[in-house]
């Protein structure tokens, strides 16, 4: 072993590098290491051509026809238009293949279309050109041909055209500003940094010069994490070693500014960029309507088996008489005759199946995907949810989850930023236990008026003032806030000190911002960092330099960040500010209680929190502590977690300086959306990492809990009392004393009926709760159920110090609980990305956190408040208009089907068709298509503003009710009614037959001919006229484009039949229905009986929808009811409780009677409500009891009823 070798592996030891797998070797500028260093193994790694389409101009034809053909109706009508291609069977192959040719083109073109879309974009970008350094010149190629290796010259306003570790800037202290809003939506300016070695290679022949290889590990998609080292082989031996993380790490996609130029090296080319990784498709979301369907579907396949089956059976016994088997004129041939009985009945069961396949829809899948893609077009237009501050609309990131917006049941929602508006602002400060309050500072807005910061208690005297000013110089010192050396921003001019040049500061975090600016207010001005100097103006107006050694920058886990600075009389200070959970356990003096208290009360209040501490460090402490990071920095496996001991050991013994208090106010309507939705019945959770004060605070505020909610708490605090097993059976007894055995429904979201209760849980516990227990423990609980079981009793949830990881566990806890509810979850921060990918339904907010949210999400808004109108307007919509679009489809398939099943008995199951080839193929592609498409696009059964006003029609199609078996069974029964007078009353119609002198069968009570085409097409011409009249009598919203549509539907089909029997079409060999449908239509008992038909198919339906509105009315047809009554005047003002009027049980009514003690009137009467209304144009005061009938008085117009739920009397 020679000395080079030995000296690597003692490298690699040192440096804590003890298994090398899942790393890679890049050779900046291609350029072989230094002999005798280490062995030169070139690899071989991807260019820099991004691929986001999925077909090539070869493969398209292939791969599009395997996908499609995997969805099981394509692959079914595929195998029956085959088996009508290879046996004989009664149907052409047209009437399968034609309606699947349809299907799967228009699939195609779709789909082909927005890949060539996602091809022009690639091309874009591949062929995009970049700056290379190559011998010592810049040289111009395209971004596609760049590789691993290559040194890049980017200049500013450039995007990055790969991952580029940076090497040196045009700046001299080797930092460059940079915008990620393209892959995280921050446009907050970053700041990266050059390796500290390589930052003098300024120019290009410089740079060529460099002799060094960065090894570091094999890419992976999380943006914030960069492992590696840089290797520099200068004139010695060895080899200089430096750290290489994230903020060394330039991502494509990211753009360079107030930068002049960089170089920079690729490290990940192509599709192993970070940004090429992060957009890979995620996994695929199902609604509940689509399972239904397909459960639908499954049970439609077995009535095609059976049919099928009885016909094929019955076949057999009927043509078990030889007379009937081979009559005179239809005889066999010998290989008929010579053929295995069993092979003939297989082959009767096919054409059985052909004949009867219709009944599966084909067409009601595509029609279920236009109506999913062109109805998520009213939200994108929706402009009660465009957002004028940030001039941006709703977005739909997929259109498959439309009709689950109606069928939530949990929310979960995180807090800052998207309850409240992640808008910081300071509000006080504790300076050992000296409290300070601005006047009016938020995010750079100094309010008039805001002069200084007045201190609001005793002075804190000589000693404290020292302390004092070191609490502001943590403060302006322990950040990650950058100084923007510009004028305006936005149009609005920001100054940081008087007289100077008018600068703001910008900072990936809020909070630090309205930090730094308060410490403004107090005189300690933050100037600017300026090479590894941080420079601070203090309230002598004198400039104050420190070197800016070390930071330790915040993570979610230590929730605090620290820095070390050295002061320029050389003095080391490590500062650090956090969560006081993390900051108190390490503090060893200060005035700790007094601060204690004030952060509590703070808390209490609703402010968010921050302790501030340090500690003086000497020169050799100080040393320790570099090795110690360094050591840990230059680590390429398990580096977080070593980084993380690094500071677990550094940070403590810490001095407890002070706290901050900071406001992050409600956003606007938060409160009204949160209470709509416990209206709505749905159950909403507020996943958040604050701690429980702040947290409970703003859940009293946005009236997630109320005053009279009695709080179960489930927190280490009381876990460290009692047992974790005691203490959820106590939760348990408590919540089940009211009810006894019974538990509250799981959808009774708040409950005006009996007492509500809030739980409230931490992320510890939690951790607890969900931990598999162990066998043999002796409680043998299982926590999950009896934790699930308090949830389900409780109307909110407040998850506090939560992790991004738990708030994912949570929300697929209760998605695999026993009832499987439909979960929501919204955020907007990168933290809440789990739990929006792991919920039904992901919302994203495009927040200040970024637009990390939103990208990974199915739907984004702009603010939480629009959450209300997407659930309980466009998911109410989206659902009852896709519900009766697969209902209708289904029932109208039967109709269409059975008539065929019943005329086998008629003509000996031959297998002869009923109806014509051409309707058969143009019955649910053109006859009966439009309107029921239209239908589910346009359909409002309810006014808008109805839905709006009365969150609690939204439970009338919970659980998926209009989609539930009693309802597809009832659907089925009407379709075979409807069929079974469509066949026989059409045969009874015929039934007195008699011959005519030139042998035809003429019918004598109608003159017709009589022939089975001219049958088929009587029953047919029922059927297209019934179901279309049906889908009339359900539409509620009418429009010109509804009657367009439904009139037209019927008039194509009659000039459709007219043209197809009256003209000969030289195009067909025979031509069996010419002059049918004329000679039909000629009849006048053929009209008669073609209106009675239809009057009688229909009449059940309605007989049965009169009689349950008149009886059993539902609070969506008493709203309907009420809105006809009053012409549409009905949404003017909110809806009455009495178009509710649920049965009061005796249960309901002691608890409601417990509840609302404080609301009981002296007399007896119910409660009633005075009102002001406008007959004539004079005023006039009426008096309405709470549940007053409006159909006993026609003479109220529509402002005539106002709300009167339980609660005191108000005048409206």
């Amino acid at each position: 072993m020679d000395l080079s070798s030995i000296r690597k592996l003692i490298t690699r030891y040192c440096t804590g590098e003890e298994s090398w797998v899942d790393s890679r070797t890049v050779y900046i500028g291609h350029k072989e290491p230094p002999p005798g260093t280490e062995a030169y193994i070139p690899q071989r790694f991807p260019d820099n051509r991004i691929v986001s389409s999925k077909y090539t101009f070869w493969n398209f034809i292939p791969k599009n026809l395997f996908e499609q053909f995997r969805r099981i109706a394509n692959f079914y009508f595929l195998i029956i238009f085959l088996v009508q291609l290879i046996i004989d069977t009664p149907t052409s192959p047209t009437t399968s293949g034609l309606p699947l040719f349809f299907v799967i083109t228009v699939t195609a073109i779709k789909q082909g279309y927005e890949d060539w879309i996602r091809h022009k974009a690639d091309n874009a970008i591949n062929q995009c050109p970049v700056h290379v350094i190559q011998h010592g010149k810049v040289v111009r190629k395209q971004s596609q041909k760049l590789r691993v290796g290559d040194i890049v010259q980017v200049k500013e306003n450039e995007t990055f055209p790969c991952d580029l570790i940076l090497l040196s800037t045009s700046r001299e202290d080797g930092t460059c500003f940079v915008t990620t809003a393209s892959l995280d939506g921050e446009s907050s300016h970053k700041t990266y940094y050059a390796v500290q070695d390589t930052k003098a290679f300024n120019t290009a022949e410089e740079v060529d010069t460099l002799h060094a290889t960065i090894e570091c590990e094999q890419p992976q998609p999380d943006l914030y994490k960069f492992v590696g080292r840089i290797n520099i082989y200068l004139d010695r031996d060895e080899p200089i070693a430096r750290p290489l993380g994230s903020e060394n790490l330039l991502l494509r996609g990211a753009t360079l500014k107030n930068t002049e130029y960089i170089h920079a090296v690729a490290i990940y080319t192509g599709m192993e960029t970070k940004m090429a990784l992060n957009y890979q498709s995620k996994s695929q979301k199902r609604s509940a309507v689509e399972k239904s369907m397909n459960a639908y579907l499954i049970v439609y396949l077995c009535i095609l088996i059976s049919k099928a089956l009885i016909n094929t059976v019955l076949k057999y016994a009927w043509q078990a008489n030889p007379n009937r088997d081979e009559p005179w004129y239809n005889q066999k041939t010998e290989t008929e005759r010579q053929r295995h009985v069993l092979i003939r009945a297989f082959t009767d069961f096919l054409a059985f199946m052909v004949l009867f396949n219709y009944i599966i829809p084909v067409s009601m899948y595509v029609s279920v995907e236009m109506q999913k893609f062109l109805g998520s077009y009213f939200i994108l237009w929706d402009d009660d949810m465009f957002d004028e501050e940030l001039g941006e609309g709703p977005l739909v990131n997929t259109s498959d989850l439309n009709e689950e917006l109606g069928q939530v049941e949990y929310v979960f929602t995180d807090k800052t930023g998207t309850l409240t508006e992640n808008n910081m602002e300071l509000r006080e400060c504790c300076v050992d236990g000296h409290v300070y309050v601005p006047h009016a500072v938020c995010n750079g807005q100094i309010l008039p008026g805001a002069a200084r910061m007045d201190m609001i208690d005793s002075s804190p005297g000589v000693d404290g003032k020292e302390r004092e000013e070191l609490f502001f110089r943590a403060l302006c010192l322990c950040h990650t806030v950058q100084v923007k050396e510009e004028e305006t921003v936005d149009g609005i001019k920001r100054g940081i000190h008087q007289g100077k040049s008018t600068s703001f500061y910008i900072s990936s975090s809020p909070d630090e911002v309205a930090l730094v600016e308060g410490m403004n207010r107090l005189g300690f001005t933050y100037l600017r960092l300026k090479d590894s100097h941080m420079e601070i103006l203090n309230r002598e107006d004198e400039m104050e330099r420190f070197e800016l050694l070390e930071v330790l920058n915040f993570d979610s886990v230590r929730r605090r960040m620290s820095v070390i600075v050295r002061s320029s009389s050389g003095e080391y200070y490590l500062f650090c500010k956090g969560a006081d959970s993390s900051i108190f356990p390490r503090v060893v003096s200060g005035k700790v209680e007094q601060v204690r208290a004030r952060v509590e009360h703070n808390a209490v209040e609703g402010l968010r929190t921050l302790c501030v501490a340090y500690k003086k460090l000497t020169h050799e402490e100080y040393e320790e502590t570099c090795l110690l990071l360094n050591s840990a920095k230059l680590a390429l496996q398990e580096r977080d977690k070593k980084l993380a001991e690094a500071y677990d050991v550094i940070e403590k013994d810490f001095i407890l300086l002070g706290a901050t208090a900071v406001e992050d106010r409600l956003q606007d309507k938060a409160a009204d959306t949160i209470e709509s939705l416990h209206k709505a019945g749905m159950k909403v959770w507020v996943l958040t990492g604050d701690k429980m004060e702040t947290a409970a605070a703003t859940c009293y505020a946005s009236r997630l809990f109320h005053r009279n909610t009695q709080i179960l708490e489930l927190t280490t605090k009381r876990t460290e009392e009692q047992s974790l097993h005691d203490v959820l059976f106590d939760l348990s007894r408590t919540v089940l004393r009211q009810h006894g055995s019974m538990t509250r429904d799981t959808f009774s979201g708040l409950s005006g009926d009996c007492q509500d209760y809030g739980l409230i849980i931490d992320g510890a516990t939690l951790s607890a709760v969900l931990k598999p227990t162990q066998e043999g423990t002796s409680n043998g609980g299982n926590y999950k159920e009896i934790f699930l079981e308090i949830c389900r009793n409780c109307s909110a949830v407040l998850c506090c110090r939560m992790a991004p990881l738990q708030k994912a566990q949570i929300v697929k806890l209760i998605k695999a609980s026993k009832e499987h509810p439909i979960t929501l979850a919204i955020g907007d921060g990168a933290n809440d990305v789990s739990m929006i990918l792991e919920a039904h339904v992901g919302i994203g907010i495009m927040g200040k956190e970024g637009r990390q949210a939103a990208r990974n999400s199915d739907y984004a808004i702009t603010k939480f408040k629009h959450l209300k109108k997407m659930l309980l307007v466009h998911g109410h919509y989206y659902y009852i208009r896709i519900a009766e679009l697969v209902q209708y489809f289904f029932y109208k398939n039967v109709c269409f089907i059975f008539p065929q099943f019943l005329y086998q008995f008629f003509c000996g199951f031959s297998q002869q068709p009923l109806y014509d080839t051409a309707y058969l193929t143009l019955y649910n592609i053109s006859f009966t298509s439009l309107p029921i498409l239209l239908y589910s696009l346009m359909e409002q059964h309810i006014n808008m503003d109805i839905l709006k006003r009365d969150p609690t029609l939204y439970r009338d199609i919970a659980k998926n009710s209009l989609l539930r078996w009693p309802t597809f069974i009832y659907w089925t029964f009407l379709g075979i009614f409807d069929a079974v007078v469509f066949f026989f009353g059409a045969f009874f119609l015929f039934d007195n037959t008699t011959f005519t002198s030139n042998g035809q069968l003429m019918a004598t009570n109608t003159q017709m001919m009589f022939g089975n085409w001219t049958f088929g097409t009587l029953v047919f011409t029922v059927l297209v006229f019934t179901v279309t009249l049906k889908l009339a009598l359900d539409t509620h919203y009418w429009t010109w484009i509804n009657h367009f549509v439904i009139w037209g539907s019927l008039l194509f089909y009659v000039i459709f039949s007219l043209l197809w029997g009256g003209i000969i079409w030289p195009f067909l060999n025979y031509q069996r229905m010419y002059y049918v449908f004329m000679q039909m239509l000629s009849s006048g008992p053929a009209w008669l009986s073609i209106i009675l038909l239809i009057i009688v198919s229909l009449l059940p339906d309605v007989v049965k929808k009169v009689l349950c509105r008149a009886l059993w009315p539902t609070t969506t047809e008493r709203i309907q009811h009420a809105d006809k009554l009053y012409k549409g005047h009905l949404s003017e003002f909110t809806p009455l409780s009495s178009l509710h009027a649920p049965p009061v049980r005796k249960h309901d009514r002691h608890c409601n009677e417990h509840q609302n003690h404080t609301h009981r009137r002296s007399d007896s009467s119910p409660p009633k409500k005075l009102m002001c209304t406008y007959w004539g144009g004079r005023p006039d005061y009426c008096t309405f009891s709470s549940f007053l009938r409006i159909e006993e008085n026609p003479r109220f117009s529509g402002a005539a009823y106002a709300y009167s739920a339980p609660g005191p009397e108000t005048s409206v």
